[in-house]
């Protein structure tokens, strides 16, 4: 093992002897970070190492990226790699493989060299650091075979520097074990999915399912038996709320908290992660005996996504005093109501007007999330510091036409709704395109019935809109709309328009933001600014109570809302202890 101490007091030649093997015959990245020390702790370390080669010449990345072996290749088999390269594959099995595996991954690897010239690189003990299955290994190198090559190259950097902060640990002795503990609450989460995505190892969990109450249990239990909450209830909602007492139980509290059901086939990490970490931090609070001047209010909100019914944020919502009693008559696709949801999860919807929360009784709201995007992961960052959430607005359209034969209605005769409506995407792509920090999309279409000898006479679709700012987003909408009700009068076509959901641009409260910069600054780590294109439930408590994030980087290019969606276990410790800051600061702050 080594220390910090030790490796701030060496000269050059023995940095780089010290940190010898942490990226592959490449002693050259030591050489210069070396001139950045002192380090306080690993992470500015980490950070160094990664700017030498995000600063390097694209000459000297592809060396280091060719210093690389092959995945159980010829260098295995001879039994010449580097130890830590050795440990690494053995960690994921990849010393043991079946000739069917091997002969299917030495083909992959060679399909990889030729197309991109350099080895495949994945960082095989994975991002908790116990090693990936041979099965996941191989799909991902075959999925990554058609990234663009640009975006391959960086992503093999990206795993470089993840086997490299492995290895690090190693040398130091350093076990993140804070962010195992959260990592692995996520995955046993992850266990309760819906039926018809459970069976082929989907995670969906969608509002009042039976998964989805025993995701709430799950988490009451572990507030109550495993952190040590002094309250832990599910509300008439299907929120789970926690409470760990301040020195004073009369004492304000800070609320933080975020969604724990999922869109479907999703990631395990997108909401959840805002209920686990604060959750870590009150399980340390409570194992120190110890109180601050203020309590702690976790929940974790039932519903978000708006997957079953229209309506979204029906948990944080309810809190706000913006929970819609007209929601509960909604029906989901199976014609269920909202109302016999409820009833059969023992919910009662009377007490649902008394989740308003009082602001005055709150320090303020908090949320952690995964970006949901793949700006951190490209510049290397693990945590980001959220200044606004982007408004929204979405709608559900349909355009009628006139369905009618294929091969006898001449095509300057036809009253197509699925060709307007390609029309109108085309359209909102464009436009969504025109403004920095504005983005439209048409995520569903539909041909309800269609056939492949029918002119379609409907097209359903979906319509989202997103901007920094209100007055961007609805000029945007403005213009959609207008341009559909010209495509559909040109064309003879009729069209409805329901707007589904409409969430105010929500900056983050200037004080709030600069205590989450300061808690990034303690951790040795830069702080860096960005908008959240995304919607969360810290835009309905904005409403209320002043508000501020705290972004994590996701993997594979932070990618969400997809199965592929992932952190590490030394991410999560960061926000752990970027939490734990914040709460810290706020204590110093009481009278």
């Amino acid at each position: 093992m080594i220390t910090l101490t030790q490796l701030n007091a060496a000269s050059q030649a023995e940095f780089v002897q010290l940190l010898d093997g942490t990226y592959e015959h490449s002693p050259w990245i030591a050489e210069q970070a070396w001139a950045e020390r002192p380090f306080l702790s690993l992470e500015p370390l980490k950070l160094a190492l990664v700017q030498v080669v995000r600063h390097a010449a694209r000459a000297s990345q592809l060396a280091l990226v060719r210093a690389h072996p092959d995945l159980a290749g010829k260098a295995m088999v001879s039994q010449t790699l580097t130890a830590e390269s050795t440990n690494e594959q053995g960690k994921a099995g990849l010393t043991d493989c079946t000739p069917e595996e091997f002969a299917q991954i030495q083909q992959l690897n060679a399909d990889y060299n030729a197309r991109f010239g350099f080895p495949f690189i994945l960082a095989v003990r994975g991002p908790r650091g116990l090693g990936l299955p041979k099965a996941e290994i191989i799909a991902t190198l075959a999925r990554r075979l058609d990234n663009p090559p640009e975006f391959e190259l960086a992503e093999c950097l990206r795993n470089i520097h993840r086997i490299a902060e492995i290895r690090l640990n190693d040398k130091f002795g350093h076990s993140p074990d804070i962010g195992n503990l959260v990592w692995d609450w996520h995955e046993r989460l992850s266990t309760h999915s819906d039926p018809g995505y459970a069976e082929r190892g989907e995670l969906t969990v969608t509002y009042l399912t039976d998964a989805h109450r025993a995701c709430a249990q799950r988490l009451a239990k572990g507030m109550r038996e495993d952190c040590g909450f002094d309250d832990v209830l599910i509300d008439a909602v299907g929120n789970v709320v926690g409470v760990y007492h301040g020195s004073d139980p009369k004492a304000r509290r800070l609320l933080t908290g975020s969604h724990y059901d999922t869109v479907r086939n999703g990631g395990k990490y997108d909401g959840r992660l805002g209920i686990f970490v604060p959750m870590a931090c009150v399980r340390e609070l409570h194992r120190q005996g110890r109180r601050l001047p203020f309590g702690i209010e976790v929940v974790g909100f039932a519903e978000e996504e708006g997957q079953r019914y229209k309506a979204v944020f029906l948990g944080s919502g309810a809190l706000t005093g913006h929970f819609d009693m007209r929601w509960l008559e909604q029906k989901d696709a199976d014609g269920i109501t909202m109302r016999e949801a409820m009833a059969h999860a023992g919910l009662c919807v009377d007490d649902i007007a008394r989740l308003q929360r009082d602001p005055a009784d709150y320090l303020g709201f908090v949320e952690v999330h995964i970006e949901q995007g793949p700006v951190l992961n490209e510049i290397d960052l693990p945590l980001g510091i959220v200044t606004s959430i982007n408004g929204s607005v979405r709608y559900l359209g349909e355009v009628i036409g006139m369905a009618s034969h294929a091969g006898t209605t001449p095509m300057d005769r036809r009253r197509d709704a699925a060709t307007a409506t390609a029309e109108l995407a085309l359209y909102v792509e464009k436009r969504g395109a025109s403004v920095a920090h504005l983005v439209a999309t048409i995520g569903m279409l539909e041909v309800p019935n269609g056939s492949i000898n029918v002119v379609p006479g409907r097209c359903k679709f979906s319509l989202d809109i997103r901007a920094t700012t209100n007055e961007v987003r609805d000029a945007c909408a403005a213009d959609v709309r207008h341009e559909l009700q010209a495509i559909c009068q040109r064309r003879g076509l009729h069209y409805k328009l329901e707007e589904t959901m409409r969430a105010a641009a929500a900056p983050s409260a200037p004080e709030w933001q600069q205590r989450w910069e300061r808690a990034v600054e303690t951790l040795g780590l830069p702080v860096f600014r960005m908008p959240s294109g995304a919607g969360h439930d810290a835009m309905k408590l904005h409403e209320i109570m002043p508000q501020a994030m705290l972004f994590v980087r996701g993997l594979n290019a932070g990618i969400s809302h997809n199965p592929l969606e992932s952190i590490t276990n030394d991410d999560t410790e960061l926000c752990v202890r970027a939490f734990q800051a914040l709460l810290d600061q706020l204590a110093t702050e009481q009278p």
